[in-house]
């Protein structure tokens, strides 16, 4: 270089000063990438070789702005879950690392909008607005951190509120055979949660389009949609989105919890979630176990129901109760999903087809069904009046099946069953048709004080509507100890006896004369 001309020498420095300005301009733009290639596509999962680097449930990138979540991180060859339609994904394409985990907008633009698994909007009322992000999957709260569940999470169904009591903080399974009114029951906990200052989030997984139509019209009728966020995947989804949808709704609800808010969330229903992911693990060659689902089955809802808690006041004392919904086969509540979530949760609420076909709605059956917080969800009046209801209901059940084989019947009997009939006519309620903290404890007084065991059969369930319209009656200062969480005294229970001994006035049988009493 020392040899050449001096001309040479110049021409040389203005090139590699060119070169210098060249990559001092594009070298901030330039950022190495981890691209990896298509080896195969299945409906819902894809095979990708390369990306040596990648993490378990880590975000890749297909073309079309598809991403799939890796799932499978073997030492030649990436089992990845795709979130999104996959016809347009040949062998040989690109698939590139993002770096991040799968994440859902959260916050309080959510409110009232109907979106699906990634958080787009599906009721066109336009993007989402949102300026935070979290993942999907979120390690539960410390042990440390909760609190006992001890506020009640009024549903507004009598049955429910009365014999298998539900706390803000718990996780309360609803299970029963198909067409047994487990959605409609989850439903009508959510429309009464309207001035409780609870928001509600409600899942549907692998719903038809027709039902989650029905919901949200029902939601929006009622004025509910003010206060819910609906996340929705419909069964002609890739599996991959089923799987994923509790998961971001879980996220979505713990962020109001955080923030110090009581939070509903409904999954309908996790048996559509548990299918979803034995799918994703067949087509994956994961090892099948029992009924072919894989091992880890118990490990995905037990690791999604148990974000649901009530925290502590060190850490703003917010809720999360869940409602998973289950669909059983043939009554077999033994099956392996449903013993799987009934050893996870807090109690079960069964309903039974054999009610339902009977017309006694909503058709819990009491006696399958168990909260295993109990009276230490409700509040004291309301604990104090319906304490022995379920111990004579049950009892009521047991006799009434020995009086249809005919039996003679004493009149200690007699009387027992005429009670259980009028407290199951109490307890059966129409759809969207909430009964208020106030109007439940009437009926339950009426109920439990005998004053409706006099009324007729026939009449009782009118008898029940007037004592719901006489609830209005009661001093304020009483109605106002029944949200108070204070003990009524024997002056409150005499004030509420004496409203709804005015209200069956009416309903009372006219005395039979006696024809040996003269005129």
């Amino acid at each position: 270089m020392n040899n050449l001309p001096d001309s040479l020498h110049s021409v040389f420095d203005q090139a590699f000063s060119g070169i210098s300005r060249t990559l001092e301009t594009f070298a901030p733009q330039m950022t190495p990438r981890e691209v990896g290639t298509i080896a195969s596509v299945s409906i819902g999962i894809a095979k990708v070789s390369g990306l040596p680097s990648v993490g378990f449930d880590e975000l890749v990138k297909f073309p079309g702005d598809l991403y799939g979540i890796a799932f499978n991180v073997d030492e030649d060859e990436l089992g990845v879950v795709l979130l999104g339609e996959c016809e347009h994904l040949h062998a040989g394409d690109e698939v590139e690392r993002t770096g991040r985990v799968m994440d859902v907008p959260v916050g309080d633009g959510l409110i009232g909008r109907v979106i699906d698994a990634l958080g787009g909007p599906l009721d066109g009322k336009g993007p989402v607005a949102s300026s935070q992000r979290l993942p999907i999957e979120r390690p539960a709260p410390p042990i440390m951190n909760r609190a006992p569940v001890t506020v009640p999470l009024q549903t507004g169904l009598i049955v429910i509120d009365s014999l298998i009591p539900i706390g803000r903080g718990q996780r309360e399974l609803i299970l029963g055979d198909r067409q047994t009114g487990k959605s409609a029951l989850a439903i009508d906990a959510i429309l009464n949660q309207r001035d409780q200052n609870v928001l509600c989030v409600y899942c549907a997984i692998g719903q038809r389009a027709s039902s989650v139509a029905k919901v949200v019209a029902n939601l929006r009728e009622n004025g509910a949609m003010d206060y819910t966020v609906v996340v929705v995947t419909e069964g002609n989804d890739p599996p991959g989105l089923a799987y994923i949808a509790p998961y971001a709704a879980t996220s979505i609800a713990e962020h109001f919890m955080e923030a110090g808010r009581d939070v509903l969330i409904v999954y309908d229903d996790l048996t559509h979630h548990a299918r979803a992911y034995r799918e994703l693990s067949l087509l994956l060659r994961r090892p099948p176990g029992r009924e072919a689902f894989p091992g880890d089955i118990f490990y995905i809802h037990s690791r999604l129901l148990e974000r649901a808690t009530h925290l502590g006041d060190d850490f703003h004392g917010g809720s999360l109760t869940a409602l998973p919904i289950i669909e059983t086969e043939a009554q077999n509540i033994s099956a392996y999903i449903p013993t799987n979530l009934i050893s996870i949760t807090d109690g079960q609420i069964y309903l039974s087809p054999t009610l339902f076909e009977l017309g006694i709605l909503p058709a819990v059956d009491v006696g399958k069904s168990v909260s295993r917080v109990g009276g230490k969800a409700q509040r004291t009046a309301y604990r104090a009046v319906a304490g022995d209801l379920k111990l004579a209901y049950a009892q009521f059940t047991e006799l009434e099946s020995f009086a249809k084989f005919g039996t003679r019947l004493d009149d200690h009997t007699r009387k027992i069953i005429d009670h259980g009939q009028r407290i199951r006519a109490c307890l059966q309620q129409p759809e969207l048709k909430s009964v208020s903290l106030s109007e439940q404890i009437v009926i339950l007084v009426a109920l439990t004080d005998g004053l409706l065991d006099s009324v007729p059969i026939t009449k009782v369930r009118d008898a029940k509507d007037a004592l719901r319209m006489a609830a209005a009656d009661i001093p304020a200062e009483v109605r106002q100890r029944f949200s108070l969480n204070d003990k009524l005294s024997d002056e409150d229970h005499k004030a509420i006896l004496q409203v709804a001994g005015k209200a069956l006035t009416s309903f009372q049988p006219e005395p039979v004369p006696d024809p040996k009493r003269k005129p």
